[in-house]
């Protein structure tokens, strides 16, 4: 039968392990959402009001990415970058010309709103809403807390430490300490 501190050793053990396997692949995981997050313009923008819902409620997560003007339609929901205030995520209600052959006149309204936007968007390119998370805004606002992050850092120092910690192999840590004499070498120096 196996004694009970063993089977703690080994559960905790096996806590570790899976600890390290969850840390690592959570690590694995960020470095493929930042590489493709740069490559392919994508971002996330979230809701302090309410002028999208249903379809976007305030505290919502949008994913969204940067693609050209020209490839929007009417009923898309984008979000527009406004000079010296913050950007409006919108449905498009319609599309016009824009000065160039880049650039397009937008109309947008909000879902919630009974009239469109007071004044049309000039944009070459704008943020298309892909998808996006009810709630999840306070959690990210959350995690953003300097002592939250303190102590995500900590554990996850303290796993990282213990798990590299140094330790004794079962046969070292049991078998007595064995004596050493210096072995003579026939033919070597003196």
């Amino acid at each position: 039968m196996t004694p009970r501190p063993h089977r703690a050793r080994r559960a905790l053990a096996w806590a570790g392990e899976l600890a390290l396997w969850l840390a690592a692949a959570a690590g694995a995981a960020c470095i493929v959402l930042v590489v493709l997050a740069h490559t392919m313009g994508i971002t996330l923008i979230m809701f302090s009001t309410g002028s999208m819902s249903p379809t976007i409620p305030a505290g919502s997560v949008a994913v969204v990415q940067r693609v050209p003007a020209s490839e929007i339609a009417v009923g898309d929901v984008v979000t527009v970058d406004r000079a010296g205030q913050l950007p409006v995520t919108h449905r498009v209600t319609s599309i016009a010309a824009g000065a160039s052959d880049a650039e397009r006149t937008i109309t947008m309204r909000g879902d919630a709103n009974e009239e469109d936007d007071p004044h049309p968007y000039a944009v070459s390119s704008v943020r298309a809403v892909l998808w996006s998370v009810p709630g999840l805004a306070s959690v990210i606002v959350r995690f953003s807390d300097p002592l939250v992050l303190g102590g995500i850092t900590i554990a996850a120092a303290l796993v990282v430490g213990w798990a590299f910690w140094p330790r004794r192999a079962k046969d070292e840590a049991d078998a007595p300490e064995a004596e050493t004499a210096p072995i003579a070498v026939p033919g070597g120096a003196s």
